[in-house]
């Protein structure tokens, strides 16, 4: 065993606690023209569309949200960020108009009678899709609103008084004549400012020898003040609101998570969160209690107990023992499904089955009847009939997956395995099944006899063209219904509209137009199409940019490829050299096979969100974004075992395929990435000379801060000292002399990616003479969402760019040709 250098280790935490020198105090910065033009545009709406088709609503927001949104108050508790003030989660996405359009419409009618300042969220269809509630958001609170589909017209229906803080604040009853919602408890206590609170004693955590292997969870409960206030904002009284506004107490006040009707709407399973709260996990894992009433509140039965989950066996594939997955039968009126383990939730105990699912019906006493066994774990249900349906299975160790369909009214009958296939390889993919709305409102599969309907993505070598297929469920045999042919555009089946008839919802788009809906008829040929939407394309700027999907091969044969733009109007009978930034993302594989394939579609629409590289086109660089990095661990070996090695060699043959087509001047190349994706910068930035510049944004970079596994590393630092020291950027410090541009929002919630991971490694950076900026985002999370600090961004990405890329002095640099550009050592 490779042994960490105790004076390195040493010298490095000495490092890890010195103080930022050198810090500046900006205000906000904005981006060049050519950058600024393609953020602050106006974003076509989100689309919702009834099951027949016949209505469209349109939901409006601003693309992003602004600085002083993000610094409202905000409490951090369980997992759960919340606005105590309004009682909603605190980075909530608001939309601000809504608009409705009947399909044989031309253009959209404007709702009546939405608040002022709108802020509306948890936008829901009544069974009958006759309505939609929603909340709107004020400054006091979350109120509950209706919107009349026919009439076009919305109109509250209480006062801020809905509880939100746990999501999905409100249910449908089955006539779609009154909602079930959580309502905020008269005897709601003050809460504790956790500013202010003189503490009375210290807050201790005890360990009882049980091995309880958490990921770095964040935002965790973290003293009894904590458990206090995270109470007081859970509980609920359960109200009944009719349409007319009149209002009835349910359910008395309790920590209620999740509310579901029956299909018939006779019987609501509630679960409520327990006692005691734990500061090791988020309140997903809480114990809690899952009981049945009927449907005017009267209790039932008690179906569910779970106990505080704190500890789990190690592996992806672990789960805990007793009833999960608790669901109704979506094709029955009021039966429950649960599945239970058979392996003790242990992926290291060997049995033949390792799920097995049960059905419960009504009055839900007992033990329910075992329906179905599942290979590998359970991965869910599609409901048909009383004698189809499918289940799925999978084993993250291995990739595969498995769907099977079986009789659930003959469950001793042996279920017929449809596919069995690594879930990764996109190539095989068969698609996924057709459902429809059957009596009950519940989506099930569309079935014709024997046969049932699959919408398939596409993806082939030859190019991405998406498909429909019949499938005989006996013999598993496919006839292929319709397939797109474009190539100069994608076209996406979002939905099957009527398949019997041919009818097929499906977006099409290209480089330079933008998505628009379409209703296709594939019983009519490939030219029979109504579109529905007439979406423009904002992005003007970047519509004559050239784009193309590059395909390569790495130094082991292993095929890559990546989506490259050239700016406007660019050369090709005269190519000039040309700076480029790289933008990629790690990802690991058990197959060279899946590893190779290409799923980068060159007609998917350009759209520069705040994260993209493609601003940069218009800023005179060459961009290749979503180049492949594929990690590939084979057998027994594991993908970060050669982690480093193959991270440089896909970097290398990257900048070897475009510089083969003269478009790249490699001394000129930046690289970026978010996340795990700047987690690959530090490590290509440290290990390689390939690069001019980095950028990375909210990345970590220390692996020992993240003990027990991280992104699809399953072992933990002390099963594989060196695979966590190889890896983690900030022990290799020391190697890093190419100048790296740090970027990290202060309220990162992300499982992993502390704030403290880019200060602790831009110390280290700066103690050893590396050049690097720190950029803290003042409010911010994993991902950016107020519009100052997505422009200060832009700026601060170009600005390195310009200064460390495109103006690089050369002529103090050797030239690093391809043999060159090897692995540091």
């Amino acid at each position: 065993m490779k042994k960490i250098p105790f004076s390195l280790m040493t010298v490095l935490f000495l490092l890890a606690n010195l103080h930022l020198v050198a810090q500046e105090k900006l205000t906000y910065q904005k981006p060049p023209q050519e950058i600024l033009e393609l953020v602050d545009v106006p974003l076509a709406p989100s689309t919702l569309i009834d099951s027949e088709a016949n209505n469209m609503v349109f939901l409006y927001r601003d693309q992003y949200r602004s600085i002083a949104d993000l610094s409202e108050q905000e409490l951090r508790l369980a997992g759960l960020r919340i606005n105590p003030v309004t009682n909603i989660g605190s980075r909530t996405t608001y939309y601000n108009n809504i608009q409705l359009k009947q399909i044989e419409e031309n253009q959209p009618r404007q709702v009546k009678g939405l608040p002022q300042n709108p802020r509306l969220a948890n936008f829901s269809w009544s069974p009958d899709e006759t309505k939609m509630a929603f909340t709107h958001t004020t400054e006091e609170g979350v109120e509950l609103w209706v919107l009349d589909i026919k009439a076009a017209e919305a109109r509250k229906l209480t006062d801020a008084r809905l509880n939100a803080n746990l999501r999905s604040p409100f249910s449908w009853f089955k006539e779609s004549n009154a909602l079930l919602v959580k309502m905020l408890p008269t005897d709601r206590q003050k809460l504790i400012d956790p500013e202010t609170v003189v503490p009375d004693g210290p807050t201790v955590s005890v360990s009882d020898g049980a091995e309880a292997q958490n990921r770095t969870y964040q935002d965790l409960l973290s003293n009894p003040n904590d458990e206090y206030n995270f109470k007081q904002l859970v509980r609920s009284d359960l109200v009944k609101v009719t349409l007319d506004a009149k209002e009835e107490t349910w359910l008395e006040t309790a920590m209620y998570n999740s509310i579901s009707f029956s299909p018939d709407g006779k019987y609501v399973m509630v679960t409520t969160i327990q006692e005691p709260f734990s500061y090791l996990v988020p309140y997903s894992r809480f114990p809690s209690e899952t009981n049945i009433y009927d449907h005017e509140g009267k209790h039932v039965s008690q179906v569910n107990q779970v106990p505080l989950t704190e500890v789990l066996p190690k592996g992806f594939m672990s789960t805990r023992t007793g009833k999960r997955s608790l669901q109704w039968r979506a094709d029955q009126p009021a039966t429950l499904v649960y599945v239970q383990a058979l392996d003790k939730g242990d992926p290291e105990v060997e049995v033949e089955y390792r799920d097995e699912v049960f059905q419960l019906q009504a009055p839900f006493k007992g033990e329910g009847q075992s329906i179905f066994k599942t290979r590998d774990r359970y991965a869910g249900i599609t409901w048909g009939d009383k004698n189809t349906a499918i289940v799925y299975d999978r084993w993250w160790n291995t990739r595969n997956s498995r769907t099977y369909v079986f009789n659930p009214n003959r469950p001793k009958q042996t279920p017929k395995v449809l596919f069995d296939r690594n879930y990764q390889d996109r190539y095989s993919d068969p698609g996924s099944f057709v459902t429809k709305r059957n009596q009950y409102g519940r989506w099930v599969l569309d079935l014709d006899k024997n046969n049932a309907f699959l919408l398939g993505d596409g993806y082939t070598p030859e190019g991405q063209f998406p498909f429909a297929d019949r499938i005989n469920l006996k013999t598993g045999e496919t006839q292929r219904l319709y397939q797109s042919s474009y190539t100069d555009k994608k076209e996406t089946l979002v939905e099957a509209l009527d398949i019997a008839d041919g009818k097929l919802l499906v977006r099409i788009e290209s480089a330079a137009e933008y998505p628009n809906y379409f209703i296709r008829d594939i019983n009519a040929g490939n030219n029979d199409l109504v579109q529905i939407t007439r979406f423009e394309n904002p992005f003007k700027s970047l519509e004559n940019v050239h784009k193309e999907v590059i395909t390569y091969n790495r130094e082991d044969g292993l095929p890559l490829s990546g989506t490259l733009y050239l700016p406007e109007g660019y050369d090709f009978n005269n190519p000039e050299k040309l700076p480029m930034i790289m933008w990629a993302y790690p990802r690991e594989y058990k197959d060279r096979s899946s590893a190779s394939q290409v799923t980068s579609n060159p007609n998917n629409f350009t759209y520069p969100s705040y994260g993209s590289p493609i601003y940069w086109v218009n800023r005179g660089y060459v961009v290749l974004d979503a180049a492949a990095f594929p990690i590939v661990g084979e057998g027994e070996e594991e993908p970060n075992d050669s982690f480093r090695k193959q991270l440089v060699a896909n970097a290398k043959a990257a900048i070897d395929a475009v510089d083969a087509l003269g478009y790249v001047d490699r001394n000129r190349v930046g690289v970026g990435g978010h996340s795990y994706g700047a987690f690959m910068v530090a490590n290509l930035l440290s290990h390689s000379d390939l690069f001019a510049a980095g950028i990375a944004r909210s990345g970590a970079y220390n692996r020992t801060l993240t003990p027990f596994g991280f992104q699809s590393e399953e072992r933990s630092y002390w099963e594989a000292p060196e695979v966590y020291y190889n890896m983690s950027p900030f022990m290799h410090a020391d190697k890093m002399k190419t100048p790296m541009l740090l970027i990290h929002g202060e309220a990162d919630n992300n499982s992993g990616t502390y704030p403290m991971q880019s200060e602790r490694y831009f110390n280290a950076l700066k103690g050893l003479g590396a050049p690097a900026r720190l950029v803290m985002l003042p409010k911010e999370s994993h991902g950016y969402a107020a519009k100052e600090s997505v422009l200060h961004v832009l700026w601060e990405q170009d600005a390195w760019l310009e200064k460390y890329v495109k103006n690089k002095d050369v002529s103090q640099q050797p030239v690093i040709s391809k043999q060159q550009a090897e692995l540091k050592q």
